[in-house]
């Protein structure tokens, strides 16, 4: 589940970076590879940055607490061996540590979500979507019209399915939200949340628009089906069912290592707290780009690069990690 609360990085961009800037681009992505300062284990901040008031609301609302959240979820992996060799699995096809992994999951049903109980639950919960009847919409306008606009005409060249639902989200970002009677949100929480706002689903807690995104990233290395805007139903199925849903999660933490290695040149490969505070808070490039202006700007005046920070979801991964650890 993403929130809108800022970290890791200034504000997100909104601009889209046209064709005519690639190679551009792409050298410049090259050059800070190469040179991508290893960002060490544990956390920056001494003490765990604030907690954002909605994920404080749910949590009262159930009438639990943080730590009560947390042992839950650890509960279900040390006792689900079957869970634990389908994260290993996961992991080991998109070249990245489990705990990266786990920290997604951890971070999700600490703050967002409680965990159920067991695995088997999860797959109970995907059947059941299947019978719902799913619209990708806003305001009677399905979300393949509302991509036809002129406005996201920049768009239309691009066939990679992560490089084109980023960009119809700048568009969004630039031209749509909190415009012409257009709300105040995320693309993902306007046209890709139909059963309430901030609602987001399985183990991995992925939402739609995520699992748009990683689409052919997910084909091309696990083989699964494309998803298409125009079949919500597989969306649904696929982000609930943990045997699809652990891959996506998977997808999506290593494009954000590797946007940040390739754009603001450093590696966290090394840190699940920061992969968990990108998941969590989504638009990996632009933080990556707002970081590498930010670090320019300090060069310029003589100081120290920035690291990365984690936010409150990361900084509990990290805090938890050796106890998570113990468990894989």
């Amino acid at each position: 589940m993403r929130e809108s609360a800022p970290a890791l990085t200034s504000p997100r961009s909104s601009g889209w970076r046209l064709p005519g800037l690639a190679i551009a681009a792409l050298l410049a992505g090259a050059v800070a590879a190469a040179a991508a300062t290893i960002v060490p284990p544990g956390n920056r901040n001494q003490e765990q940055p604030p907690v954002p008031g909605g994920s404080a609301s749910r949590t009262q609302a159930l009438k639990t607490t943080y730590e009560a959240k947390y042992r839950k979820v650890y509960k279900l992996l040390a006792n689900d061996n079957k869970l634990r060799a389908k994260i290993r699995e996961s992991a080991a096809a998109y070249g990245i540590d489990p705990m990266h992994i786990v920290g997604a999951i951890v971070g999700e049903h600490t703050y967002n979500v409680d965990a159920y109980d067991r695995l088997q639950t999860y797959y109970i919960k995907a059947i059941s979507y299947l019978d719902q009847a799913i619209s990708f919409s806003y305001g009677g306008e399905n979300v393949d019209d509302f991509v036809q606009r002129p406005e996201f005409a920049a768009c239309s060249g691009l066939k990679d399915s992560y490089e084109l639902w980023t960009c119809r989200e700048s568009v969004w970002e630039a031209s749509f939200r909190g415009r012409n009677s257009f709300p105040n949100d995320r693309f993902s929480a306007v046209f890709f949340q139909p059963f309430y706002a901030g609602q987001t689903f399985g183990i991995g807690q992925l939402n739609p628009l995520t699992a748009l995104e990683m689409s052919d990233y997910v084909h091309r290395v696990s083989g699964f089906p494309r998803l298409d805007a125009s079949d919500p139903r597989s969306v649904y199925k696929t982000i609930m069912d943990p045997d699809m849903t652990l891959p996506y999660v998977a997808a999506t933490l290593r494009k954000s290592i590797d946007a940040y290695k390739s754009i603001a040149g450093f590696d966290i490969s090394q840190n699940p707290g920061l992969t968990a505070t990108l998941y969590n808070l989504g638009n990996p490039e632009a933080r990556a780009r707002a970081l590498r202006a930010e670090n320019a700007d300090r060069q310029a005046q003589g100081l120290e690069p920035r690291l990365p920070q984690e936010n409150y979801y990361g900084w509990l991964v990290n805090e938890k990690l050796p106890e998570l650890k113990a468990v894989f």
